[in-house]
């Protein structure tokens, strides 16, 4: 899933002289590409191989158009505010009225928490693997294990904000260039199995074919989200470039989603071509990352040190990110419900309540240990797909502003793919 906060870069861009649009164009194809590829990319492979070839090729196709039609259409919400600077918050209460841009908030606010909470899980499990299989230690238990994870985490938030937004600015491309790195040194290790598994293709869309198709495309909606920064995004490119803004922002979209499709396909087909749909459904039972799966099945000394210290960078990478996001969003909802009832807002009484809650719910869901691409099919997929591919559309036909996008053959597919994230939901009660 995504990272965010690649905005920072963004703001300092804007300033930039007409001489210098280029360059700020670049910085935000690359900012863009290093957000969107985070540690949900993890687990892509797991779900993406799974079902074997064909669901695999079909996610393949998918992808790029998925990605970015999901992504502009959201840009093109928030540049039709009347105002320059007016970030999405803003721009939903304009078009739809105050009542929804609360809804908007606290929708953005359980879009983002339950990620948080899915990593918890995963950099425990990452932790608790690396100590058995790696180290030949024994676990401490669990509820332990957690807790110590997440108060170091945590230590790390008290640095503050920023710190956090600089170090992951610094960590996004080693981490991309790993992961490159590790897809290519698999190259030897590609076996095949999925390939000579695989049923013809006039025998392959079955039951079994939809079924997996359509529980992976949550996770998909997931693994390749990164609307956090599009709203930043839109904004600094509506600042510099006025009406021409929404073409700009297209080309810089597609430039990114193109690189990371590239880049993520490649390494969740490395993968793939590395194991056996039994390894995968093994990875998927062990609820551990495709990382963490690799290091404990190859008797490879350089995948078992590599693998689960990128996992564990990535993770944590993500949950410092993602709890930065979840924390404003939190402090936002109690600081309104204050501000309805009269009462004093104190930030530092907040974040203090935030923190607490964060740290016994992510403790107590990593103790737990749900299945992470569960959460992703049942929770994460589905909210993002409401912001981020429905809303959007929805706005198209409701706002005057946004009339002009209407009668695309695009507006549809994303309609789709937005209604089949969600009814991932509907499938798991009916299952």
């Amino acid at each position: 899933m995504s990272d965010m906060n690649i905005a920072v870069e963004g703001s300092a861009a804007s300033n930039a002289s007409s001489r210098g649009n280029t360059k700020a164009d670049l910085v935000w194809m690359l900012g863009l590409y290093g957000t969107a590829i985070g540690a949900g990319v993890l687990f892509l492979p797991i779900n993406a191989g799974v079902g074997g070839l064909w669901p695999l090729v079909a996610m393949a196709l998918l992808a790029l158009p998925l990605t970015f039609f999901a992504h502009r259409g959201l840009t093109r919400f928030v540049l039709s505010g009347s105002t320059r600077d007016g970030d999405i918050t803003e721009v939903v209460e304009e078009h739809f009225g105050k009542t929804a841009g609360k809804f908007i908030t606290l929708l953005y606010f359980f879009a983002i928490y339950p990620i948080v909470l899915m990593y918890s899980v995963a950099i425990t499990n990452t932790v608790e693997s690396l100590l058995v299989h790696q180290l030949g230690m024994t676990a401490p238990p669990r509820a332990v294990l957690s807790l110590a994870l997440i108060l170091g985490l945590m230590a790390v938030v008290r640095l503050g904000g920023q710190f956090i937004v600089k170090a992951m600015s610094v960590l996004v491309f080693p981490f991309v260039l790993t992961l490159m790195g590790l897809a290519f040194y698999l190259v030897p290790h590609w076996n095949g199995a999925i390939i000579t598994e695989a049923p013809a293709l006039s025998d392959a869309f079955n039951g079994d074919f939809i079924k997996t198709l359509w529980l992976a495309i949550p996770v998909m909606v997931f693994s390749f989200n990164h609307s956090p920064i599009i709203s930043s995004f839109a904004v600094d490119n509506k600042g510099r470039y006025g009406a021409g803004a929404e073409k700009k922002c297209g080309n810089i979209l597609l430039g990114a989603h193109v690189m990371m499709v590239m880049t993520v396909m490649f390494f969740v087909f490395s993968c793939v071509l590395s194991l056996s749909p039994a390894d995968l459904a093994a990875a998927k039972e062990q609820n551990i990352t495709i990382l963490s799966y690799l290091a404990n099945h190859f008797d490879n000394a350089f995948i078992a040190t590599a693998a689960p210290l990128i996992a564990m960078v990535a993770i944590s990478k993500s949950f410092l990110g993602h709890y930065l996001g979840a924390k404003e969003g939190m402090n936002g909802l109690m600081a309104k419900a204050l501000r309805e009832k009269g009462k004093h807002v104190d930030i530092k009484q907040l974040d203090k309540v935030t923190a607490v809650f964060m740290i016994l719910t992510t403790w107590a869901v990593a103790t737990v240990n749900p299945s992470i691409l569960g959460m992703i099919e049942d929770l994460g997929g589905p909210i993002i797909a409401m912001l981020l591919f429905l809303m959007p559309m929805y706005a198209i036909t409701k706002v005057p502003a946004m009339r002009k996008y209407a009668g695309n053959i695009s507006n549809g597919f994303v309609t789709l793919i937005g209604l089949i994230a969600m009814s991932g939901i509907i499938y798991k009660l009916i299952a």
